[in-house]
């Protein structure tokens, strides 16, 4: 069983925010397995799926960002889920526009979302897909940026980084880590 939690905020206000990239993605992916996510529980959104013959559960906490790690943690215990079998979606500024990185473990490089879901488990051993939503100039504009909407010229790149991000996570499903590490974490790619 693989649980993919994509990391946002609830409410309709923040919908096209570049917060919600992990709910983006995550509705990207339950789109192409003809499903929706109706079911409420574990303080998210959820729906499960198979996609040959392996059960997913997508996710979309629904405790706002800075404590995603109560949701996450609470589907975590009830499906029993290991962390190599966890993958978290989010956005990340330090990463440009229209890029993502997939990397294991590690630190939360400041997104609370990510800090409180190392809090709630107390590791770090996840497979995160990083999609970037670029950097302001200011750092006190960090809040600001991360919960505005993407500018017109912004969305055609975001709408294909979200179909990238969805098919980077079903690689990671059917083909392993280390396949989607090579083909998505390429410069060119």
């Amino acid at each position: 069983m693989i649980l993919v939690a994509g990391l946002g905020n609830p409410g309709k206000e923040y919908s096209s925010s570049r917060h919600n990239v992990g709910f983006m993605v995550v509705d990207e992916i339950a789109k192409r397995l003809g499903i929706s996510l109706k079911k409420k529980g574990f303080r998210s959104l959820f729906a499960e799926a198979l996609l040959e013959e392996k059960k997913i559960i997508l996710l979309k906490p629904q405790t706002y960002m800075n404590l995603s790690g109560d949701a996450v943690s609470d589907a975590v215990e009830f499906f029993k889920i290991s962390l190599k079998d966890m993958i978290v979606v989010h956005d990340e500024i330090d990463l440009p526009l229209g890029t993502m990185k997939i990397k294991i473990g590690g630190g939360s490089a400041g997104h609370k979302g990510i800090r409180s879901i190392i809090n709630c488990l107390g590791d770090s051993g996840f497979v995160r897909v990083r999609v970037g939503v670029g950097k302001p100039l200011q750092k006190s504009e960090i809040i600001s940026h991360v919960l505005s909407g993407f500018e017109k010229e912004e969305k055609r790149i975001m709408e294909d980084m979200v179909v990238r991000a969805a098919d980077a996570v079903l690689e990671i499903i059917l083909r392993g880590l280390e396949s989607a590490m090579n083909k998505f974490n390429r410069k060119d790619a």
